[in-house]
């Protein structure tokens, strides 16, 4: 199993669980991966979700170099339902990789370890990214002469400075957690073994808060973004609007008239 897919208080866990190979994304792992985010997304009891990878060394390191990028070359046949399903489809891995996915419910990266290649690109989908002290964090699929194709040539340039986002891309040097928390890629930096505990002290916060107003602030944010701001701010009205006609605009104000925790039903 190269994903384990938990549920527990609201929260969905998704671990990348092959740390004997790096955390790749083999093909199994993609229609793994495929399947935990559409059921998050679809899960009216889950509130947010939080992405990590098994073991204290690595989150990712993207594709599996010997299992799947070799089947989008055609240096390797399927072997595999898996591997058959995934090369007839390309789309899925864009989709596990949250390239394509249209997911409004927050995510939050517990990174654990290092975050390379396409373990970076998963980052830039994520809305809140917690960092082990000493994680390192790099594209480098340009010494392999191949390109990132999961969005870092659009998303990079847009969460980190400019130039620094062209030598991450162009040299394929490693960054460090430091400079990653500098330009605002991680929001933070914790010791390896409070990672988990951050991550979900922030996604309990989350979870209580009125789950249909995280969804829309999340999704005027995405598609604000690039946008005139004439245009983003309507939509900012289409999107949001609405969500003061609900139950819980209803009940939060209430439950805070009566000094009581709000009991949001997303309704």
């Amino acid at each position: 199993m190269g994903l384990i897919y938990e549920k527990k208080n609201g929260i969905a866990y998704l671990t990348l669980n092959r740390p004997e190979a790096r955390n790749a994304i083999a093909p199994e792992t993609v229609l793994e991966l495929v399947d935990a985010w559409t059921d998050y997304r679809d899960d009216d009891g889950l509130r947010c979700a939080i992405l990590t990878g098994a073991g204290n060394e690595i989150f990712s390191s993207g594709a599996d170099l010997a299992k799947l990028i070799p089947l989008f070359t055609g240096a390797r046949q399927p072997e595999t339902e898996a591997d058959k399903k995934v090369q007839a489809n390309p789309e899925l891995f864009n989709q596990a990789m949250l390239r394509d996915f249209a997911l409004y419910k927050p995510v939050i990266a517990a990174i654990n370890g290092k975050a390379i290649a396409g373990g970076m690109e998963l980052l830039y989908s994520t809305d809140i990214r917690i960092a082990a002290e000493g994680t390192q964090f790099g594209l480098q699929e340009v010494k392999w002469a191949i390109v990132p194709l999961m969005g870092s040539s659009i998303k990079l340039p847009r969460q980190m400075p400019y130039a620094r986002a062209m030598e991450i891309l162009l040299t394929g040097e490693l960054m460090e957690a430091e400079e990653a928390y500098r330009f605002g890629f991680i929001n933070r930096i914790v010791p390896r073994d409070q990672v988990m505990a951050e991550a979900e002290r922030i996604a309990t916060i989350i979870a209580e808060n009125g789950p249909l107003a995280v969804k829309a602030i999340k999704q005027i944010v995405l598609e604000g973004i690039g946008r005139p701001t004439a245009d983003g701010l309507a939509r900012e009205i289409e999107i949001g609007a609405p969500v003061f006609l609900t139950k819980d605009a209803r009940e939060g104000p209430r439950a805070f008239k009566e000094k009581r925790k709000p009991n949001y039903k997303g309704k």
